[in-house]
Formats: structure tokens, sequence, C-alpha cells
């Protein structure tokens, strides 16, 4: 089994990520956050809005509607140019990227010639479907910022340079095979639009590169590279973009980008010829979710381990009574862990060993065990994650430093 097979039977294992509508077969390209993936989502997500908007300044939030008015979209050139080229195999009728493949990769057979698919999903307001009540899915939140642009700059009372971040879901009707939760039919963005003056657009570009590789290291991500886009891929509004990369057990692919949109959408919203220039900061929420968890993943001689930072971590710490039928060690445990007040995990099911792995392949940072010396002087085992060292540390002493944490 290869390592990114590997890394989706743990997440499945231990209540990560379940493979979406599984009781029905499975929907290609959907998976669903189970109780401890949807807590690292949420410290990600929590990590990541403190960082670039509460600490800052200079950057403010909304909330856009998923929905938007349909010229939205052909303001944007979304309908006219959100398009991948698409055929199908005349053999075994599945559909494939006519730009990456010459041949059906199923079959073998061969490929009609090429149309153009636009990637938006595509519903209807109201009982009757026509195109005078058809919208669509957001394919990005960028457009929920500009066109809000006026409103934020009004009411928060900002001066260039400032940003509009925002935190949401978007929709891409997808075609390419998925590598887990790399590539999705839904998926989660954390996104900046920074407005400035066009004459300082190459120093804020640097300024933001610095800040995304930054934010890259603190969260535990070492294994990546920077790749600029070269003039024939560039997006439609686009002068200048880079991808930070990572390297995937299934290949160097985008983790995040950084684009120079000049102040093509502001312009194609209305605002007048000399409105702000914008650079854009993008973070996929699912892709750093798969990254930290590839990176974290370790196998080691008697364990697998995710090595998580101890902020990402879905569980801080998992308190243990030796044994679960002894009330009085049972009663110290659950006194102990009522004390906690981060994410805690009380665990009383098989013996310490089991436990531990059970905790490493979550990744909490620390266990507790409560013994019959904690019954004496109010002492229990510490347990450290990743070198599994222990030590006695007094009860007081650790619910004090664990609830700074």
């Amino acid at each position: 089994m290869d390592t990114m097979q590997k890394i989706i039977s743990l997440c499945k294992r231990r209540g990560l990520v379940f493979p979406g509508s599984e009781i029905y077969g499975g929907l290609a390209n959907t998976w669903d956050y189970g109780p401890y993936g949807v807590e690292i989502i949420k410290n990600i997500k929590d990590l990541w809005w403190e960082r670039f908007v509460k600490l800052r300044e200079d950057i403010v939030g909304i909330q856009s509607a998923i929905l938007m008015h349909p010229r939205v979209w052909e303001s944007s050139g979304h309908v006219a140019g959100f398009t991948d080229p698409l055929s199908d195999c005349k053999k075994c009728k599945k559909r494939w990227r006519s730009d990456q493949h010459q041949k059906c990769p199923e079959c073998g057979g061969e490929l009609t010639g090429e149309r153009k698919f636009n990637l938006m999903f595509k519903t209807f307001i109201g009982p009757v479907e026509s195109e005078a009540s058809a919208v669509y899915l957001r394919p990005e939140t960028a457009q929920g910022m500009f066109v809000n642009f006026k409103n934020v700059k009004d009411t928060a009372r900002k001066k260039l340079p400032f940003g509009i971040a925002q935190i949401g879901k978007a929709f891409r009707n997808e075609i390419t095979p998925g590598n887990f939760v790399f590539r999705v039919l839904e998926f989660e963005q954390m996104e900046i639009e920074y407005f400035i003056e066009e004459k300082n657009w190459k120093k804020e570009f640097k300024n933001w590169q610095s800040e995304m590789e930054k934010w890259c290291w603190d969260i535990g991500l070492t294994q990546y590279k920077i790749r600029e886009h070269d003039q024939n891929e560039l997006s439609h509004y686009s002068k200048k973009t880079i991808d930070i990369e990572y390297i995937y057990p299934f290949g160097q692919k985008e983790l995040y980008g950084l684009a120079y949109r000049t102040n093509y959408d502001l312009r194609a919203h209305g605002s007048s010829p000399d409105a702000p220039h914008v650079i854009e900061p993008t973070f996929g929420v699912d892709r750093t979710f798969l990254a930290i968890i590839c990176e974290a993943y370790k196998e080691e001689k008697d364990r697998i381990v995710l090595k998580l930072k101890p902020e990402i971590a879905p569980i801080k710490v998992a308190v243990f009574p030796l044994l679960r039928n002894q009330k009085e060690l049972v009663k110290k445990a659950r006194e102990v862990f009522t004390r906690l007040k981060v994410s805690k995990e009380f665990d009383d099911n098989g013996n310490i060993g089991k436990r531990y792995r059970r905790q490493d392949e979550i990744g909490t940072p620390h266990c507790l065990t409560i013994d019959f010396e904690t019954l004496k002087n109010n002492t229990v085992t510490v347990r450290e994650r990743d070198s599994m060292k222990q030590k006695r540390v007094e009860i007081d002493k650790l619910c004090k430093s664990i609830n700074q944490f």
C-alpha cells in the first residue's frame, strides 16, 4: 500500500475524513470530515483568521453569499472564460481533459473532439427552471469581496493599502480525478483581496509571498516549492501569479496561490478607471488540511503517529484512568478531566498501550494517566507524543499550564 492510501485509510479509521455518501456507494470527489477532522479544519481556520484579520489593523472580514446575481459572473469573465477543454472516450464513455490526455487513460480508447465545459454549477431560483431564473454556485469567494468593496471601504473607514478577508465555500464541477481531498467538487477558501496603489504592486506582492511562506512554516509545512506561472497560463485577470506547491505523496501540486489581479475586477464591476489594484493571496482549507496530514504522518517501529503542531491537533490532551474498573481511579481521572479547559478526550477503553496508539494516530500531543500513585501524592504520568517520554507532574501545576495553552 502506498503512502497516500495509508493516509486515506488512517483518516477513515480514526474519524478524520469519510468518503461522501459512502452507504450509497459514494459520490466521486466528495468527502465528509469526521469528529477529529472537523476539529483540525476549525483550528486551521481559527489560526488563519487570528493571524491575518484579528491581529492586523489593515484587514477586515466579510461573509458574502454563495448565490450571487448572474451578472456578477458575466462581468468577472467566468461565464465566458471559466472552462476546461474536455473529450469523451468513444469506447468506455468516460470524460477526460483533452489538454492532459491524447487517449483514454482508463481503457486506451479514442477520444472525441475537444469541447469547452464551464466549471460553474448552475441552479435555479423559484419553481420554474428557466434561463431567467438561473444562478450559479460561486466558483471562488473573491467576487463577493469585489462587489462589496465600496460598502466595506465606507463602513470600515479604511484607506489604501487595506484588505478584505473571507473564509467560505466555493464549488467547481471538476472532471479531473481528485487525489483524496486535493480536488473536490465543493471546497473552502481562506482568501484576501488586498487593495493597493498600482505603483506599489511589486513591493506588496513580495510582502505577501513572505507572509504566506511564514504561515507555511508556522503550521508545520516544509515540503513546498515556489513556481511562477508562464504568460500563457495566467488567468484572464492576472499580471503575475505564483503558486506555492506542496510535495504530496502523489506529486508536487498547487497548495496556495498569490496573484496580482491589477484593477481588472473592480473595473469589471463598474468602478472608475482609477480603481485600486489588488494583490490576492489564496489559501485552500482542504489542501492545507491534506498537506498538514501528509507532513505529520510518520511510520515508526511500533506505531503510526501524526506529529501535528499542538495548535493544529484536534485533541490537546487525553486523560486515562489506569484501570476502568477501579472506581477511585475513574473518579480522580474525571476530576482532572473536568479541570482541563482545552480540547480533550477521556479514554478508558483497552489497555494503556492501545490508548496511546489511538491518540498517536489522531495527533494528541499529551496523554495523562491517573494511577494509584496519583491517589497518594496528587501527581499524574504525562506522556509526550513525539518522544514517548514520561514524567510525573503535580495536577495543580499541570492543569494551570495546559489551560494557558
